[in-house]
C-alpha cells in the first residue's frame, strides 16, 4: 500500500478505536510511561543550582527523543516491506493506527467531564473529586458553579490539547510527530507550572508546549465557532468577534481560543481566580454573563466536542488526499 493510503486508513481506524473504546484501563498507555520517564528525571534534577538549564535539557531530549524513536520504528517497517514482502505495509498501518488510538482522548474526555456533572447531581464533594481528576487547579473549595465551569473549560482545553493538535501534528510529521505532541504535552502537565517548584525547571516545557498548540488551539475555536451555529442564538461573526476579543485575555497564550468559543456558544462566563498548588492564580473572565451553567450546557458541549471531532478528522482526510 501506499504511504498516503496507510496514512489515511490508519487515521479512520485510530479515530474509530478513540470513539468506541475510549482509553481502555487495562491497556498500558504511552503517556503513563512519557509520565514516569518526565517524574524519575525531576526529581533528579529538580534541585541545586541551573534549574532552568536542567530542565531544558530534558524537555529538549525528550521531545526530540521521541520523535526519532518513533521515526526509527516506521522507517524499519517500511523497510522490511520493501526489502522482504510488502505485507510488512499491514504491520505499518497497524502500528500507526494503534498510535492514533493511543494519542486521541476524545471519548475519554467526553465521559470525564460527564462524570463530573452526573457527581455534582450526587453532592458537591463529590463532584470536586470527580473534577480533580481532570484539572490541575486546587478543587477543595469550589462551588457548584466554579466545579461546572472548570469542568467546560477543561472540555474546549482539552479538545484541542487531546484531538485537534494530535491530528494537526499528525499531518504535517506523521505518527512520529503525533507522539512527539504526546510528550510535549506531557511535559507541560507534570512541570510546566508557575508554583516556586517548577518556575525555572519547567518554563522549557511550557514555552514548548505554547508554541505546539499555538495554531491547533485557534483552529480548534474556529471549529467550535462553526458549529456552535447550530446550538447558539448569536451569529457567527458575533461569535468570532467575542473569540477574537477574549482569546487572547487569557492567562495562556492558547487556551483562551477554544474556552472563548465555547463561552461565546453558550452565552456563558469562564475563568477567574483559581488556586494551583495552594497559591491564588488570577485568569482574566471570559465573557460577561456570570448564569449558572446547568446539565443542558453540558450536553450542548459534547456535542459541540463530538462534532468539532469530526471535522477534525474530515480536515485532516482531506488534506491527505
Amino acid at each position: 500500500m501506499e504511504p498516503s493510503v496507510i496514512m489515511l486508513l490508519s487515521l479512520m481506524i485510530g479515530w474509530l478505536l478513540d470513539h468506541f473504546l475510549g482509553d481502555p484501563e487495562a491497556l498500558p498507555h504511552p503517556v503513563v510511561y512519557m509520565g514516569r520517564w518526565i517524574s524519575f528525571w525531576e526529581h533528579r534534577l529538580n534541585k541545586g543550582s541551573h534549574r532552568k538549564a536542567k530542565g531544558a535539557v530534558l524537555a529538549v531530549l525528550s521531545v526530540v527523543g521521541t520523535f526519532a524513536l518513533l521515526e526509527a520504528v516506521i522507517v524499519m517497517l517500511w523497510h522490511f516491506s520493501l526489502a522482504y514482502s510488502p505485507l510488512w505495509s499491514y504491520v505499518v498501518l497497524i502500528f500507526q493506527s494503534v498510535v492514533l488510538f493511543f494519542c486521541l482522548a476524545g471519548k475519554t474526555l467526553r465521559h470525564e467531564v460527564e462524570m463530573v456533572f452526573q457527581a455534582l447531581d450526587r453532592s458537591l464533594e463529590a463532584g470536586r473529586k470527580q473534577v480533580a481528576r481532570i484539572v490541575g487547579r486546587d478543587t477543595q473549595e469550589l462551588s457548584a458553579q466554579e466545579v461546572r465551569t472548570a469542568a467546560l473549560e477543561t472540555l474546549a482545553e482539552n479538545l484541542s490539547d487531546g484531538f485537534v493538535a494530535p491530528l494537526f501534528w499528525f499531518l504535517l510529521l506523521g505518527v512520529p510527530g503525533m507522539m512527539m505532541y504526546k510528550m510535549i504535552n506531557t511535559l507541560d502537565s507534570m512541570i510546566g507550572y508557575h508554583s516556586p517548584r517548577y518556575i525555572d525547571f519547567g518554563c522549557w516545557a511550557a514555552r514548548i508546549d505554547d508554541v505546539a498548540n499555538f495554531i491547533p488551539a485557534r483552529i480548534t475555536a474556529l471549529f467550535i465557532a462553526l458549529i456552535g451555529t447550530f446550538y447558539a442564538h448569536n451569529g457567527l461573526f458575533r461569535r468570532l468577534a467575542f473569540v477574537w476579543k477574549y482569546g487572547p485575555q487569557h492567562a495562556s497564550p492558547n487556551s483562551g481560543w477554544p474556552e472563548a468559543a465555547l463561552a461565546s456558544v453558550l452565552d456563558c462566563q469562564f475563568g477567574g481566580a483559581h488556586k494551583y498548588f495552594g497559591e491564588l492564580f488570577y485568569k482574566p473572565s471570559i465573557g460577561d454573563n456570570p448564569r449558572l451553567l446547568n446539565n443542558k450546557d453540558l450536553r450542548i458541549s459534547l456535542k459541540i466536542s463530538l462534532w468539532s471531532e469530526f471535522l477534525s478528522v474530515v480536515a485532516v482526510a482531506v488534506c491527505i488526499l
